[in-house]
Formats: structure tokens, C-alpha cells, sequence
């Protein structure tokens, strides 16, 4: 290979590090093993590359958030009514206090405060990498070791690594003593990585395979190692994500594409209304009516506008999550909650989301015989069972086949881990596969603590990466002693030339080679991670004490298969989530047997199902890969790149997705995805916050629970939806038509406000807690693209506000006639007809309310205990309409005019008409759908 020259930037223009060897890439970067780099060249590098630290690019101030409020279309339309209004009532005669437009301006900066507050949220995503990008670490410079800041380094430093220490830097591995990486954070894989030095990588290999090398913001579990600093900075895998995390752009939500669209259709139409108005008018008036009109038109434009729906809209959104919350789901960002009713796709990683994060063996298989192991986690309760057999008794299998006894025994002794109760769970000390053997041996009444006890261990060869094995001397029970190894299966059984059999030694033939090796791939097609187990009798210690040479003439015991166990409760949840309409896809860094495996056994993938790999999705256009994400279930062996290609695939093919996960590779691909989802328990800080959502419990089978209540989200805010804007269409028509009869404005603007913010407001409020219908997770969900009118929607609020002008418009024609001849205790007040119709257009939207808690059943079937909040609202708001009337400094505040009992009751009696009309309509739905169905 090609080894590229020393005038290049090595830091960026070199991709492939673990293609080249430690002596090439030591040459690359001139650097010396033993000296480092000069204070000189550090200086000059730093100077060239930068600091080793995450660089944040500017986003909007928060002015620039503040004044984007402003701009939606509903409220600068508000802004000028405030405006004109203000100059009609200043330039009047006799000047009167610009009420209406001071009470506009507050409801216009309320509702830019509040959306203020939801835009906020400080992006916190970038400032968790930064933490996890600089540790304090140790180096070779001018031949000296010191400490410096992980900020301080620079390519071509030479790091020194020990167990517990945060890796600071991209780097290549120079040398390397018992080296283990966790590597989750960036991977996904639950397991610790054995490094080695002088592997040689072909150049496609993924991140998880790159076993030659360390990355920053992972961590040394075990052993120590020399490296070479490779790339810093932005130039890191962990810079990769940091780019990867800014570079994705925020799109609003389907809600909030929804309310847009309903802006501009309510502004577009009031605004043909007004002209509408206005022309007609001066035709038919002159234009010397022209200023009667201008106020026409500014009732209407408050009237058009839910002044009340932004508020409504935020509290229904919160009252949503604190249901979640109780439901184990943490909403982060208010719009979240109803975008979950709308997930058609969750892509959920493996590790700790879809599994229990902890290693469990599921089978042994010994020369004989082939056994299946239960349990859960690393509580030591399980059983095991002889596949096979006839005999179905758990204990038979281990206490009468000696090679099992053997090999628990060797689980016991050739391991460092500790498993212990604590505050009633069962947790591991130390390495997660040497903490599932432990379980194991415990599960067969093998336990570690006496056994350790009644044998104590007097040497070990550790495990190594040449070895791939780990040998223990332990003294003999009853004389001398016994070597026990546990490793790779191959080169373990390499070192064997006997064989267990129920209680006799046998030598080891080619054709019981041939088998365990069938075992051991029978297991690992499986998904399963297998080591191989043996043990050799020494009666005599070698002089000179043991060596890796005393590995040889090993009696084979057996093999072990573990994995990361599924969660129980996770089958379910992927049913239900079939149930629902919504496809589950699982996209890891793990390998793909593994993956599969998993995926197969949870239900989300079936066994002739492709497993597209990272390397694959590599070599894949954009377009190959549209063509390929609505048939793979499952991705293995992925990095961040690839994970954000796949969300973004799925969402080009209108796909709404959800994607779980919880290390830092997650990040860009929850910040892309429509709903970010992680795990509160094993998520990292970085994942947290580039999310939506955060599961407390790192429950899968939590986040159908919260997709279930963002339907019931969804529904309830197109059922207040249709109750505010049915009622402000009727609104606008009685506004429109009272001129065109030849009669003044029966509408204040601010008694619009009052309207349009309390008596729509309260009882909105109340639709927003409608319980769910019983078959909500039955149902395919709700395309994001719907239009917000979609589904009948629009023809209802447009039927609905036709009656209730028709309905306000008959009793206005009534009141105006009556008002004119009747006085009220014996004062002449025919204005009094403008209250009658505030007033029933008021009491006709409570009847409103109780009648759209169900679009097909009666009012008086519907169980009232199941909302009384619907009662409380629709009580309250009639009594303060009662106080704006009676009541005289809000009287005069808001226009009123004192009514007779027999105007109230011409007013209530309208008001009802509303709500039978309604009934009869759910009376009608229900009869055609019966001749449909007969």
C-alpha cells in the first residue's frame, strides 16, 4: 500500500490510520516512539491544527428567537387591527382610550413570550461532547512524561493509556499490554474491545473493527498501551458527530407545519371576507359609510383569529407530558407530545434499548450433550434443561453430567469479576462476560465465593490479544493442582488433546474436533458470543513456575454462548407497535449475527430477512438506498454517518421516524430523526440532550405507552380545533351580516377577545383531557402530511359555523326589532340587542362544547364522571358571562347592556338550538352509516 508523503496534512488528509502500521505512521507524522515531539513542533502543530476541542458554530441570539414570534402571519395581522383600532379611537371627536388595541398588543405578547419559551431550550448536545472530548492525559514530549489537558494535544503526541482513563484523541495503537476499549459510547457494542497493535486493517473496516486503533471519548477498561495522536479536534470520530449534530436543521413539527397552514388560510380568508365586506358596503352605502366599515372589518379580523388557540394549544401539550411522565416517557420539547400520535417508523438501537445491556449465557454444549439455559439479567435464578431429553428435571442436567461440573468450575476460577446483591438488584463488578459466567455458575450451585475459597488461585496468565485465552493455576481440593483456560474456541481447543465425557478422559480425535468446531459455529450463528473452556491436572509445579507454555495437553470441557439478552417485555411492545401501524427497524454498531439474531427473536425481523451492514450502506447512492430502507428491518455494524443516512432516507420516503438510542454515535441521527428518543437510565449526556424524548426507565415497551398518549394528544387538539374555529366562523358571519341588513356592529373587538380567549379558551381546556377511544392503538397513524382540515374537519367547522350564524342572526333580527319597542325598567336602551346576540353567540358555543366530546354518540350516552372538567368549564364560563352583564364596572368595561329576564331567556333558548343541532347530525351519521353497513 501506498503510503501517502510526509508534505501532506497528516491530520486531514489522511482517513485510513489502521491501514498503515505503527512504523509508517510514526513516519507520517514524524514522531518518536520513545521522545515524542519537541515543545517547538508542538507549538508549530498547534498553531496548524487548533486545540483538541469541539468548535460550536453560531446559531440565532435570542433577540433574533424573540422577534422571530412576531412573524407568524395570525399575529402581525393582529398587530395592525392593534394598530388601526388605536388610531380610530385616539383621532375620535371626543379621543377614548385605545382598549381594544392595548388588550390586542398583550394577547400578541403573551402568545410571543410563550413561544419564546418553547424555542429556548439551550442546546445543550455540543456542550456534553465537549466535556467527554478533554480529559487530562498523559504524554511523551522531549523524551519527559508529564500530565497536560486533553485540550493541549496535538497530532503526533504520544499518549499513554491505562485502565480507567478517558482516550483524548484519534490515535494508532504502537504498543499495547492487555488492552480493552469500551467503545459503546461511539459503537454501540455492549462489550469491551480487545486492541492489538499490529493488526494490519483493510481499508473499508468499520469503526467497531478497527481494532488497531482508540478513539476520543471512549474508555480504557483494561491493560495499558503507547499511542500516536492521529487526529484532534473537529477531525475525531467524536468532531465528526459534533458536525454531524450541527449540521442537522430543526423542521418544525407536523403540528406545527398544521398551524401555519391554518394561519395562512384563516388570514387569506378573513382578508377576501373584509374586502368583500368593505366593497359590498360602499356600493350599497356610499362612501360616506366607509369608517362604519373599517370597524366591521377589524371585529372581523379579531374574530378570525384564535387569539386563544396558541395557549390552548401549549397547555394541552404540557398536560400531555405529565402524563407521559407518570408513563415513564420525559418530554423535552412541548411539540414532541403530539408528534408521537403521527410515528409511522422507530429505529431503535440494540444495546440497552432493545436488550438488558448485560450479558446472559443461553446455551453450553459439551462433547455429549447440548444444554439450554433460562434467566434474566444477572439475577443468579435460571434453569437448565438438556435439549433432547426426555428428562425434564432442571438439576439433573447439572449434577449428573460431570463435563457440565467441570466447566462451571472453570467459569469460577478463570475469572476477575465480582457479582453481588445490592439494594435488592443483582449487579457486576468488573468485566460484563466474565460477570454472566459468574451467574451461570451460580445458577448450577456452583458458588464463586466458596469455591474460590476451598481452591484459592495461586497464578494467572492474563488474557492477551495474541493469546485470546486466560489461564488460571488454582490449588487441588485435595492435592495438588489445576490449570484452568477459557478463550477463543479455536485456539483454546487448539491446545487440547483430551476430551471430557461424563466422568472419563478421552484422547481427542479429529472427528470430536470437527464437532466442537460445528458447536461453536452452530452458537455463533446464533448471535452469540462463545468462549471454549478446558482444564489440565498437574500433580507437579514446573520449576521455573507456569507459563503460556503449560497451555498445551489441555483436556476439552466445553463451550459457552452468551449474548445480550432481550428484554422481556420488548416482544410485546414490537407487536404492539405492528398492531399500530408502526414498523420497528434496529440499527446498531453490533455485528450482524448478533443483530439478527435479536431482531428475529423479538419480532422484528424474520429469518430470511437481509441484514444490511455498514460497509454496504457505504458503497450505496442515495437513491439505491431509498430503494433499499422500506425492505431491510435491521443494520449492523454501522457508524454515525450511517445511521443519519438512514433516518434521512426514511424521511424521503414520508416516513415519520422515531429513533432510540443512547451513546454519543446516537446523537445526529436523534437530533435528525422526528422524534428523538433516549435512555435515561444508560444514556449519555450527549444523547439526552439531542433528543425529544428521554425514557426513564429504558423501557422500548415505554414508548408505545407514549405514542399511544401523543394520539390522544393529536385527537384532542383536532376536537378543541373544530370547537374554536367552528365557533369563530360563525362569528365572522353574524359580524359580516349585521351591515349588510343595515345595522350597526354587533361586536366589540374586545368582546371578540373575551370570546375568542375565555369562552372558547376554558372549554378547549377541558376537550384537551377527552380520554382515549378504546381503539387508538388499533388504528394505522395519522399521516404527517394531513392536511389540517383533513378528514371532514373542515366541512365541519364551516357546517357548524353556518348553523350557529344562522341561529345568532335569526335572534338578532328578533332582538333588534323587540329591543326598539321594549324598555328596561323604564329606560329606553335598543343598543340591547348587541348584548343579546354577545350572548348567544357565548351560551350557544357551551352547548358546542358538551355536544363534540363524540362525534358519533349522544351526549346523554357518554359517561359524564369520565370528563367533569368539560361541566366545570362550561358552568364557569356562563357565569362570567353573567358577571360581564350584571356586574357594572365590567359592564362598562367591556359595552354590555343590562338584559330582562325574558331577553336572557330569548338568548338561552337560541343558545340551545346549537346544541340539538348537533345531536341530530350524530342522529343522521349514525343512520347512514347503518344503511351503508346494511
Amino acid at each position: 500500500m501506498a503510503i501517502e508523503t510526509k508534505d501532506v496534512t497528516p491530520a486531514s488528509s489522511i482517513a485510513r490510520w489502521h491501514t498503515f502500521s505503527a512504523e509508517e505512521v510514526l513516519d507520517l507524522l514524524e514522531s518518536d516512539p520513545n521522545q515524542g515531539i519537541t515543545n517547538q513542533e508542538v507549538s508549530a502543530r498547534f498553531e496548524r491544527y487548533g486545540a483538541n476541542e469541539l468548535i460550536e458554530k453560531a446559531g440565532r441570539s435570542s433577540l433574533r428567537i424573540f422577534i422571530d414570534q412576531f412573524t407568524n402571519i395570525m399575529l402581525v395581522m393582529l398587530m395592525a387591527v392593534a394598530v388601526v383600532s388605536a388610531i380610530l379611537a385616539l383621532t375620535k371627536p371626543i379621543p377614548e382610550f385605545p382598549k381594544d388595541a392595548v388588550a390586542i398588543f398583550s394577547i400578541v405578547l403573551l402568545n410571543g413570550i410563550l413561544g419564546y419559551m418553547q424555542e429556548t431550550n439551550a442546546e445543550k448536545a455540543l456542550a456534553a461532547l465537549k466535556r467527554m472530548s478533554s480529559p487530562k492525559v498523559r504524554v511523551i514530549r522531549n523524551g519527559n512524561i508529564s500530565e497536560i489537558n486533553g485540550k493541549e494535544l496535538v497530532p503526533g503526541d504520544i499518549m499513554l493509556l491505562e485502565a480507567g482513563v478517558q482516550v483524548a484523541a484519534d490515535g494508532r495503537l504502537l504498543e499495547e499490554q492487555n488492552l480493552q476499549v469500551r467503545e459503546s459510547a461511539l459503537t454501540g457494542e455492549a462489550e469491551a474491545v480487545s486492541k492489538d497493535a499490529k493488526l494490519l486493517l483493510e481499508e473499508d473496516a468499520s469503526l467497531g473493527d478497527r481494532l488497531n486503533c482508540v478513539y476520543q471519548g471512549t474508555e480504557v477498561v483494561q491493560g495499558r498501551a503507547k499511542v500516536v495522536v492521529t487526529k484532534t479536534g473537529m477531525l475525531t470520530e467524536l468532531g465528526k458527530i459534533a458536525t454531524l449534530l450541527q449540521d442537522v436543521e430543526n423542521e418544525d413539527t407536523p403540528l406545527q407545519q398544521r398551524m401555519t397552514q391554518l394561519g395562512n388560510v384563516l388570514v387569506s380568508g378573513s382578508l377576501v371576507l373584509v374586502a368583500l365586506v368593505v366593497i359590498v358596503g360602499v356600493i350599497s352605502k356610499g362612501t360616506g359609510a366607509f369608517g362604519e366599515l373599517l370597524e366591521t372589518s377589524l371585529s372581523m379580523a379579531v374574530a378570525v383569529v384564535p387569539e386563544g388557540l396558541p395557549a390552548v394549544v401549549t397547555v394541552t401539550l404540557a398536560l400531555g407530558t405529565q402524563r407521559m411522565v407518570k408513563r415513564n416517557a420525559l418530554i423535552r420539547r412541548l411539540p414532541a407530545v403530539e408528534t408521537l400520535g403521527s410515528v409511522t417508523t422507530i429505529c431503535s438501537d440494540k444495546t440497552g434499548t432493545l436488550t438488558q445491556n448485560k450479558m446472559v449465557v443461553q446455551g453450553i454444549r459439551t462433547g455429549l450433550h447440548s444444554l439450554q439455559v433460562t434467566g434474566h439479567g444477572y439475577a443468579p435464578t435460571g434453569e437448565f434443561s438438556i435439549l433432547g431429553s426426555s428428562n425434564t428435571d432442571p438439576a439433573f442436567a447439572v449434577n449428573n453430567i460431570p463435563e457440565v461440573q467441570q466447566l462451571l468450575m472453570a467459569c469460577v476460577f478463570c475469572n476477575d469479576a465480582i457479582l453481588q446483591q445490592k439494594n435488592g438488584e443483582w449487579i457486576i463488578i468488573g468485566d460484563p462476560t466474565e460477570g454472566a459466567l459468574l451467574v451461570l455458575a451460580a445458577k448450577g450451585g456452583c458458588e464463586a465465593s466458596e469455591w474460590q475459597h476451598r481452591m484459592p488461585r495461586i497464578f494467572e496468565v492474563p488474557f492477551s490479544s495474541e493469546r485470546k485465552r486466560m489461564s488460571v493455576l488454582v490449588q487441588g481440593e485435595y492435592g495438588g493442582h489445576v490449570l484452568f483456560c477459557k478463550g477463543s474456541p479455536e485456539l483454546t481447543l487448539e491446545c487440547c488433546t483430551h476430551i471430557q465425557i461424563g466422568d472419563q478422559i478421552h484422547e481427542l480425535s479429529g472427528e470430536q474436533r470437527q464437532h466442537v468446531l460445528a458447536q461453536n459455529n452452530e452458537l455463533a450463528s446464533r448471535g452469540l458470543r462463545v468462549l471454549g473452556f478446558a482444564y489440565r491436572n498437574l500433580n507437579e509445579l514446573p520449576e521455573d513456575g507456569i507459563t503460556i507454555n503449560d497451555e498445551s495437553n489441555l483436556t476439552w470441557v466445553g463451550l459457552v454462548g452468551m449474548f445480550d439478552a432481550p428484554r422481556p417485555e420488548v416482544r410485546e411492545a414490537v407487536k404492539r407497535c405492528r398492531e399500530a401501524g408502526i414498523r420497528p427497524v434496529m440499527i446498531t454498531g453490533d455485528h450482524q449475527l448478533t443483530a439478527k439474531a435479536i431482531a428475529v427473536d423479538l419480532g422484528i425481523a424474520r429469518e430470511g430477512d437481509h441484514v444490511l451492514t455498514g460497509r454496504e450502506l457505504e458503497k450505496m447512492s442515495a437513491a439505491d438506498l431509498d430503494h433499499e430502507v422500506n425492505q431491510v428491518n435491521v443494520y449492523a455494524r454501522v457508524s454515525p454517518e450511517h445511521k443519519l443516512r438512514i433516518v434521512q432516507s426514511l424521511q424521503r420516503q414520508h416516513q415519520f421516524v422515531a429513533m432510540t438510542g443512547d451513546g454519543v454515535n446516537d446523537a445526529p441521527a436523534l437530533k435528525q430523526a422526528d422524534i428523538g428518543i433516549a435512555m435515561g437510565i444508560t444514556g449519555t449526556d450527549v444523547s439526552k440532550e439531542a433528543s425529544d424524548m428521554i425514557l426513564l426507565d429504558d423501557n422500548f415497551a415505554t414508548i408505545v405507552a407514549a405514542t399511544e398518549e401523543g394520539r390522544v394528544v393529536y385527537t384532542n387538539i383536532r376536537r378543541f380545533i373544530k370547537y374554536i374555529l367552528g365557533s369563530n366562523i360563525g362569528e365572522v358571519i353574524t359580524i359580516a351580516a349585521a351591515p349588510l341588513m343595515g345595522l350597526t356592529v354587533p361586536l366589540l373587538p374586545l368582546q371578540i377577545l373575551w370570546m375568542n380567549l375565555v369562552t372558547d379558551g376554558l372549554p378547549a381546556l377541558a376537550l384537551a383531557v377527552e380520554p382515549a377511544e378504546p381503539n387508538v392503538m388499533q388504528t394505522p397513524p395519522v399521516d404527517p402530511r394531513e392536511n389540517i382540515f383533513a378528514r371532514g374537519m373542515g366541512m365541519y367547522m364551516v357546517r357548524i359555523g353556518i348553523m350557529l350564524a344562522i341561529i345568532t342572526i335569526a335572534m338578532m333580527v328578533w332582538a333588534e326589532g323587540y329591543t326598539t319597542t321594549h324598555t328596561f325598567g323604564g329606560t329606553y336602551a335598543p343598543e340591547r340587542w348587541t348584548t343579546m346576540v354577545f350572548t348567544t353567540l357565548c351560551i350557544a358555543q357551551m352547548g358546542h362544547a358538551i355536544a363534540i366530546r363524540s362525534n358519533t354518540q349522544l351526549t346523554i350516552e357518554l359517561n359524564p364522571m369520565t370528563n367533569l372538567y368539560v361541566w366545570g368549564s362550561v358552568i364557569m364560563t356562563t357565569v362570567l358571562q353573567m358577571v360581564l352583564i350584571y356586574v357594572e364596572p365590567f359592564r362598562v368595561f367591556f359595552g354590555t347592556h343590562l338584559l330582562t329576564a325574558t331577553e336572557l331567556a330569548v338568548c338561552f333558548g337560541f343558545s340551545t338550538l346549537m346544541f340539538v343541532w348537533i345531536e341530530l347530525e350524530k342522529l343522521v351519521i349514525r343512520w347512514w352509516m347503518w344503511q351503508r353497513q346494511s
